[in-house]
C-alpha cells in the first residue's frame, strides 16, 4: 500500500470526530482530520458530557480539564407570569458510588471541550487541517484504499475514511446513504449565546420560564461573567410562521417572558433555529468509509444525548480500527461497529422522542420544566451490547447471525439508579463497573476504571486459580495490546507476584460489582495452605476464580471460569491474534495512567 497513505481520515473536527482522533493518535496510527470551517467554532452548542462520556474523557486524560473547565449540572428554577413557582435539583438524590464515581454529567461549552481535546491531540503531533471540504470519495478496484477528493481539487489516498462532520454530513451523502426520518415543522426553537448585564440573574441556577404563549430558557455558560445560553419559542409573523432569530428579537422575547428589561441582554450571536429532527442513517459503513455522531444519527434535544452518543460512537470504532490497522484483528471486526452502535441509535431516537413527548406535557403545567427530560438513561451508565457477537458467554461459540435489525432493537441494559450495579453480575456486553482498590505494589489508592486506562485490552482475574491463565496471556502478548491484572481479596497475602498489574479488593468492591464472590473464597476453603512461590492460600476445595476480559472500550467482552483458559485464548485470538506485534504493527504511545 505505500508508506504515503494514512491510516485514518476523519471528516469533522467536533467532539465525536476529535475523541476518535486522540483514541487513534495514542494507539500508533497515522490519523488525520480536517473540517470544512475555516476557524474552529465558537459556539456553545451542547451543554456538555455526561457520566458515560466522562468515563471515556476519563480514559483519554482529559477529565480533569474538563471538570476544572465546567461546573456540575444547576439547580432549575421554573417561572410562569414572571413569577418563580417551583425550583428542581434533578440530582439531588444522586451520589458517585464505587462501580460509577461520575453520576452525573458537567456543564461545559461545547467550544471548551473542543479547545481541550484538540490541545490532547497535538501532545499526539496532530492537528485539525481547517477550511478543508471533502468532495469526493472513491474505494479503490482491490478495496485497500480511499481516494479522497477535497474543494481545492486535490485527491489523497487514505486507509479508512470516518464521516464525523453532522446532520448535513457531506459524507453520507457521497456514499449514497439514506438518512430516513421526520422534522417536526411545528417544533421549532430559536438559540444563542448571549451576554446579559452583570447580576442580571443568578447564575447559580438554570433559569425556565414557560408561559401559554411561549417560553425562554437561560443556563449560565460556565467559565464566563456574564455569558448564558439562550433558548426560546421563536417570534411568529401574522400567519403564525417562526421568525428567523435576531438580537432585537431575543431582547423582545427576554421583555415579554421575563421580568429583566430587553437592554439587560447586551450581546447575541451564533443565532440559529433549531427544529426537531429524529432521523438515522441505514447503515453506518460503506466498505473503508465510517458514519459516527450528527452524521449517522439525529434527534430531539431532550436528556442531551446528541453529542454523548456520538462521544460513544467514536470509542466503540476507535480501538476496532486501532486492532485492524495494527494487524491484530481481522478486518471483519470492523462490522462489529455498526452492529452494536446501530441498535444503541434507534433506541436513542425512540428515548429522545419519548422524553421530548414528557416535557412538552410537563411545561403546560406550572412548575413543569426541562427536568423532565432526565432519567436514568441519560446517564449512558446503561448502555451496553449484550447481543453482539463480541459478547461471549464462555460456553458459547460467536453469534454472528443475530445482530437485531433497527425495528426490533434490543434495550440497552439500565441501570436501577445512576451509580449502581446492572441487575445481578455484568454480562458480556456490559459496561464493566468501576470499583475502587489498592496498587499491590504501591499501595496507592486507585480504582479498575485507571487499570483499564489506555488503548489496551485488560484481562482480570478473580481468585487464587486465575493466576496460571494471567500467566500464560502475559506469555502470549506481553505489552502489545494485552494487559492482565490480579484482583487480590483482603484476606489473600504473601508476595503479589506474577505479571502485569495487581490490585487488592480491600474493600470487596469490585468482587461486588463483578459478582464473583471472590471475596468470599476464604469461607468455602477446606485444607488451606499458602504457595510459597505466590504467596496465594491454595485448598482441596478452593473456588475456580474468574476470569474476565475487559475490552478496550470498558465493556465486557467475555467471563469465564478460571479454568476454561480455552475460552479465553480463544477471546483474544479474535481480537489480538496469536500475540506479539506482526512486522509493521504501530506501537501503542498512550501507556495506562496511574492514580
Amino acid at each position: 500500500m505505500g508508506n504515503d497513505l494514512a491510516d485514518v481520515l476523519v471528516v469533522g473536527a467536533g467532539p465525536t470526530g476529535l475523541v476518535l482522533a486522540c483514541d487513534l493518535a495514542r494507539r500508533g496510527a497515522a490519523v488525520r482530520i480536517v473540517d470544512r470551517s475555516p476557524a474552529p467554532p465558537r459556539t456553545s452548542r451542547a451543554k456538555g458530557p455526561n457520566a458515560r462520556s466522562l468515563e471515556i474523557l476519563d480514559d483519554l486524560g482529559v477529565a480533569d480539564e474538563v471538570l476544572a473547565a465546567g461546573s456540575d449540572p444547576l439547580p432549575m428554577l421554573k417561572y410562569r407570569d414572571r413569577l418563580p413557582v417551583a425550583e428542581t435539583d434533578p440530582w439531588a438524590d444522586s451520589a458517585p458510588s464505587p462501580d460509577a464515581p461520575y453520576d452525573r454529567g458537567r456543564l461545559i461549552a461545547q467550544w471548551r471541550l473542543e479547545e481541550i481535546l484538540r490541545d490532547r491531540l497535538a501532545g499526539y503531533g496532530v492537528r485539525v487541517e481547517l477550511g478543508r471540504e471533502v468532495v469526493g470519495l472513491t474505494e479503490a478496484a482491490d478495496g485497500r484504499h480511499v481516494a479522497v477528493t477535497f474543494a481545492e481539487d486535490r485527491t489523497e489516498r487514505v486507509r479508512y475514511v470516518v464521516g464525523c462532520d453532522g446532520a448535513h454530513s457531506s459524507v453520507r451523502k457521497l456514499l449514497g446513504i439514506g438518512f430516513e426520518g421526520t422534522t417536526a415543522e411545528d417544533q421549532v426553537m430559536v438559540c444563542g449565546d448571549v451576554d446579559l448585564a452583570e447580576g442580571a440573574l443568578d447564575r447559580t441556577r438554570w433559569h425556565q420560564w414557560f408561559d401559554e404563549d411561549g417560553a425562554v430558557m437561560l443556563c449560565p455558560i460556565p467559565g464566563t461573567r456574564t455569558g448564558w445560553w439562550f433558548q426560546a419559542g421563536p417570534e411568529r409573523d401574522g400567519r403564525g410562521r417562526p421568525l428567523a432569530p435576531t438580537a432585537d428579537g431575543f431582547r423582545r422575547l427576554l421583555a415579554r417572558h421575563t421580568a429583566l428589561p430587553g437592554r439587560a441582554l447586551t450581546r447575541a450571536e451564533l443565532l440559529s433555529t433549531y427544529r426537531v429532527n429524529v432521523r438515522m442513517a441505514d447503515r453506518f459503513r460503506a466498505g473503508r468509509v465510517f458514519l459516527a455522531g450528527d452524521a449517522a444519527h439525529v434527534h430531539a434535544v431532550a436528556g442531551g444525548l446528541g453529542m454523548n452518543t456520538g462521544i460513544q460512537d467514536a470509542f466503540n470504532l476507535g480501538w476496532k480500527l486501532g486492532l485492524v490497522l495494527a494487524g491484530h484483528a481481522e478486518a471483519e471486526l470492523l462490522d462489529t461497529y455498526e452492529e452494536e452502535r446501530l441498535p444503541v441509535a434507534a433506541r436513542t431516537l425512540d428515548l429522545t422522542s419519548e422524553r421530548l413527548r414528557a416535557t412538552l406535557e410537563a411545561i403546560r403545567r406550572p412548575g413543569g420544566g426541562l427536568d423532565a427530560a432526565i432519567t436514568l438513561d441519560t446517564t449512558g451508565l446503561g448502555v451496553g451490547y449484550r447481543w453482539s457477537s463480541l459478547a461471549r458467554a464462555h460456553d458459547e461459540a460467536p453469534r454472528p447471525d443475530e445482530t437485531p435489525r433497527p425495528d426490533e432493537t434490543p434495550r440497552p441494559n439500565e441501570t436501577p439508579r445512576p451509580g449502581d450495579c446492572l441487575p445481578g453480575s455484568p454480562q458480556p456486553g456490559d459496561r464493566a463497573p468501576d470499583a475502587p482498590c489498592v496498587d499491590a505494589a504501591t499501595g496507592a489508592r486507585t480504582r479498575l476504571h485507571r487499570v483499564f486506562a489506555g488503548p489496551r485490552t485488560t484481562v482480570l482475574g478473580f481468585g487464587p486459580n486465575s493466576a496460571a491463565v494471567l500467566r500464560e496471556v502475559a506469555a502470549a502478548y506481553g505489552d502489545t495490546g494485552v494487559r492482565t491484572c490480579r484482583v487480590y481479596a483482603p484476606y489473600e497475602d504473601g508476595a503479589r507476584s506474577g505479571p502485569g498489574t495487581a490490585v487488592v479488593d480491600d474493600e470487596g468492591h469490585a468482587a461486588a460489582a463483578y459478582g464473583t464472590g471472590a471475596s468470599d473464597d476464604r469461607d468455602t476453603e477446606t485444607d488451606t495452605d499458602t504457595d510459597t512461590d505466590t504467596g496465594t492460600r491454595t485448598g482441596t476445595d478452593t473456588a475456580t476464580g474468574t476470569v474476565i476480559v475487559v475490552r478496550p472500550d470498558h465493556h465486557l467482552g467475555l467471563s469465564a471460569p478460571a479454568d476454561d483458559a480455552g475460552s479465553v485464548h480463544a477471546y483474544l485470538r479474535r481480537l489480538h491474534g496469536a500475540g506479539r506485534p506482526r512486522n509493521g504493527s504501530p506501537a501503542l504511545v498512550d501507556a495506562a495512567r496511574k492514580g
